[in-house]
Order: structure tokens, then C-alpha cells, then sequence
């Protein structure tokens, strides 16, 4: 799944992304970007 990276200030596909659930009950996917190894966080559920 794409993500932004704040650090590297691109959109990339985010390595090793994992689904959670946000304390709200809503989906999002939590991933590290390839390139700096920041967290990167996108709202929504991952596309299967």
C-alpha cells in the first residue's frame, strides 16, 4: 500500500504494512518506508 513519508516528503510503498484499528473503531495500516525507515501511518483499510 502507497503512503506519504514525511521525512523523505514522497509518496512510497510502505514495507512490511500491517491493518490496526485506531482507538475510534476505524481501519488504518501502520508500515515503514522503504528508503529512511520512518513509521509511516495511513487512515483506511489496506486493499487485499
Amino acid at each position: 500500500m502507497e503512503a506519504y513519508c514525511v521525512k523523505c516528503k514522497s509518496k512510497k510503498e510502505m514495507k512490511s504494512a500491517k491493518a490496526i484499528t485506531m482507538k475510534n473503531g476505524k481501519p488504518a495500516t501502520k508500515g515503514v518506508c522503504p528508503t529512511c525507515g520512518t513509521s509511516m501511518f495511513r487512515i483506511g483499510s489496506a486493499k487485499k
